[in-house]
């Protein structure tokens, strides 16, 4: 089972990915064969290729991930809130999200969901 450090570890990682506009360092965290619902209702992006992808069409929209709070962590699993500052149709706008991330026995993560939806995005 992952270790609490790993999984922080791997949290971390992942919002440092973003602040860096950096997709490889996102899918490093990530298990070959990960599941990564983002968000969840859409179609899952399965294996490190089509998560690369994902994570290039995200970043390349400038977004930065802003924890709220803890990482809270429990039997190999992380979840996390965070909101989004974006700028997006000519207006100020925040998204708010919590991720969760579970994770196989070699601390990679293994399935990503992202839970948010239209009454999440905020106007600033």
């Amino acid at each position: 089972m992952a270790t609490p450090e790993q999984m922080e570890a791997a949290v971390l990682a992942y919002v440092a990915a973003f602040a860096a506009g950096d997709p490889e360092q996102a899918v490093a965290i990530f298990a070959e064969d990960a599941v990564v619902e983002d968000p969840v209702g859409t179609p899952p992006k399965v294996g490190h290729a089509a998560i690369r992808e994902f994570y290039q069409a995200s970043m390349a929209t400038g977004a930065k991930l802003v924890l709220d709070g803890p990482i809270r962590l429990a039997e190999g699993h992380a979840a996390f809130a965070f909101h989004v500052p974006l700028h997006f149709d000519g207006k100020d706008m925040e998204i708010h999200v919590i991720d969760t991330f579970a994770f196989n026995a070699d601390g990679k993560v293994r399935e990503m969901r992202a839970f948010f939806g239209p009454g999440n995005m905020i106007a600033k």
